[in-house]
């Protein structure tokens, strides 16, 4: 099969066009013919190795030791292991791997069953692909660390962006009142997903504007913890879903502070596999709750492209790999 290989570190000019040995499924695994896959942050901090303790997980000090990157896919079972019983061969399906590299740049992947659903029947494969990881990343920011309410006021910070795109959905199939903060360029996209309110950040700090909320989500962290606290109602709720090391370490040092005191609350989210996450996310598309926002889509040759165009433009919702 062909898959993109990355051998060592470095920029997307490392990713390689190779042809490999097709995998064949194990007992609890079904194997899957690649239809279309997305671009996330992940895969880029793993092609970069950056922050550096990427090195020291399993996927090797000096180079990848997994090759194949990318984790989102959406395709067609091809056979299944004998233990499987979910799924069928012709079944379309979706998901995200969550192990180490994922492996879904290539033209083939083994998935188990708890990895992957069936495809929302309402969005083609490159729709599909560009779901999973970010909407289960905003999903769980959300519900499970923001512990979002009906009518509370809501601000998503980096509103335009994988994650952003589709926390400003779910946030409104919950019924919160929306602020979506991005760029001039995507203010009206932003608007168009149904944010109540957009802020565009190179006109306005929505952390001095006066203005508090129930619940922060930051796929975007550049400003000072202080800054987001300020912008807090008293009992309200900061999450972080990217930033800096940095950031992050503020985050963490903050929540031992208030697990004292009470009051604010701030959580970074790392997004954890859960297929009844997967499912759910699988039903409020079907419902029409949330849809994916795709920039570009550029066939498996040209994943370097796209992981370029992914670096340094900041695309408007995902960037997708279209594999057959």
């Amino acid at each position: 099969m062909k898959a993109i290989i990355c051998t060592k570190y470095g920029s997307p000019d490392v990713l390689q066009l190779k042809e490999v040995a097709t995998p064949a499924p194990k007992d609890d695994e079904a194997l899957i013919k690649i239809h279309a896959a997305s671009v996330n942050a992940r895969d880029w901090r793993f092609m970069r190795a950056k922050p550096f303790f990427i090195r020291l997980m399993p996927g090797g000090l000096l180079r990848p030791k997994n090759k194949i990157l990318g984790a989102d896919l959406a395709g067609r079972v091809e056979a299944v292991g004998s233990n499987v019983r979910q799924f069928q061969p012709g079944d379309e399906v979706f998901g995200y791997l969550s192990r180490y590299g994922g492996r879904t740049f290539a033209e083939y992947v083994c998935a188990g069953e708890d990895e992957i659903a069936l495809k929302p029947a309402n969005l083609t494969f490159e729709q599909a692909a560009a779901v999973p990881l970010a909407a289960i990343t905003a999903l769980q920011g959300i519900r499970d660390k923001g512990n979002i309410q009906p009518g509370q006021k809501v601000l998503i910070n980096g509103a335009s962006g994988g994650v952003g795109t589709f926390a400003v959905q779910i946030a409104k199939s919950f019924g919160a009142e929306v602020t979506g903060v991005c760029s001039t360029r995507n203010l009206e996209m932003v608007r168009s997903l149904g944010a109540d309110h957009v802020i565009d950040y190179k006109k306005e700090d929505f952390t001095q504007n006066g203005q508090q909320y129930d619940l922060i989500l930051a796929v975007n962290g550049y400003h000072p913890i202080s800054d987001y606290l300020h912008a807090l109602k008293p009992a309200g709720t900061y999450v972080v879903a990217g930033g800096s090391m940095f950031q992050l370490f503020q985050v963490a040092s903050n929540r031992k502070r208030i697990s004292k005191t009470g009051g604010q609350k701030t959580y970074v989210v790392s997004q954890e596999h859960n297929k009844k996450d997967l499912v759910f996310i699988k039903e409020l598309l079907e419902s029409g709750k949330i849809m994916p926002v795709i920039d570009g889509c550029y066939p498996l040759s040209k994943t370097p492209e796209a992981f370029w165009y992914f670096e340094k433009v900041h695309p408007k919702g995902k960037v997708v790999i279209s594999v057959v």
